[in-house]
């Protein structure tokens, strides 16, 4: 007998390289995926030998298998929502942002991945202008962090001040929804939303660990998640933000530096 529930489970695609330390990248966005119920697919972009203490070494995969693989997925399963993470060089940038127009991806979320938490640089500066011209207008969210948001607004990011500001500029490169991240705020975790007109806080209690390993990643999955379960863009955000607060609340004391958090807390 055929399982029907399985048939019709939400499916949300990953696009993004692989962290062999388990906590961020591919790996994180999968354990997002089925830790919120969906079913889970990956097209991998690179391969990093990283762990908790950092990125020692990146391998970028061939643009046009990157196609390949994106034309295997798309061509065999209908999928709901999709994001993208880590695309280091402007031919992949240029290669997922075409295959994404080619196979008219509506609910795309966009975690523009620059710098690894250890300081490895993982977007290459001169793709930024192709991240921002070519992938941008694509997303239905997009989810900075402070520095990140810095780099696409042109300007210093640190005060919510600055997250509002750098939101309204991002939101004129084209994306539906901006996310501005605040996790470095000095003083409470507040990610803001902004979708054109208005603003909206989603603000906790900063969490004094070191398992924070993979928060970006996971926070960008667990939207795509909730958007694939057909939950409107605050709402999808809203459990995303209670997910990866108790994720990281929880997460595991491994490695010697900046651990991962718990994506089995719900399990």
């Amino acid at each position: 007998m055929r399982d029907t529930k399985a048939m019709t489970r939400p499916k949300a695609l990953t696009i993004a390289g692989s962290d062999s330390g388990g906590g961020a990248g591919i790996q994180a966005d999968l354990k997002t995926f089925m830790a919120r119920g969906v079913y889970g697919l990956s097209v991998l972009t690179a391969v990093t030998a990283q762990n908790t203490l950092g990125v020692q070494a990146v391998v970028e995969l061939p643009p046009d298998f990157v196609a390949q693989e994106l034309d295997s997925v798309f061509g065999d399963m209908q999928i709901q929502a999709a994001k993208t993470g880590m695309l280091s060089s402007i031919p992949l940038v240029e290669v997922v942002s075409r295959k994404i127009e080619e196979y008219g991806v509506q609910k795309l979320v966009v975690d523009p991945v620059m710098v690894a938490k250890g300081g490895h640089a993982l977007l290459q500066a001169d793709a930024r202008q192709a991240l921002t011209e070519k992938l941008l207008p694509l997303a239905f969210v997009v989810t900075p962090n402070l520095h990140e948001a810095g780099l696409l607004s042109g300007m210093e990011v640190v005060r919510r001040s600055d997250m509002e500001e750098a939101a309204r500029r991002i939101k004129a490169l084209g994306p539906a929804y901006v996310v501005v991240k605040g996790g470095h705020l000095e003083e409470d975790a507040c990610d803001l939303l902004f979708d054109g007109s208005a603003f909206r806080a989603y603000s906790c209690q900063k969490i004094d660990t070191v398992c924070t390993h993979g928060a970006g990643c996971t926070f960008s999955a667990a939207i795509t998640a909730e958007l694939a379960k057909g939950e409107a863009v605050e709402e999808a955000i809203a459990h995303a933000k209670d997910f990866v607060t108790r994720a990281i609340s929880t997460g595991f004391r491994i490695g010697h530096g900046h651990a991962p958090l718990n994506h089995q807390v719900d399990l």
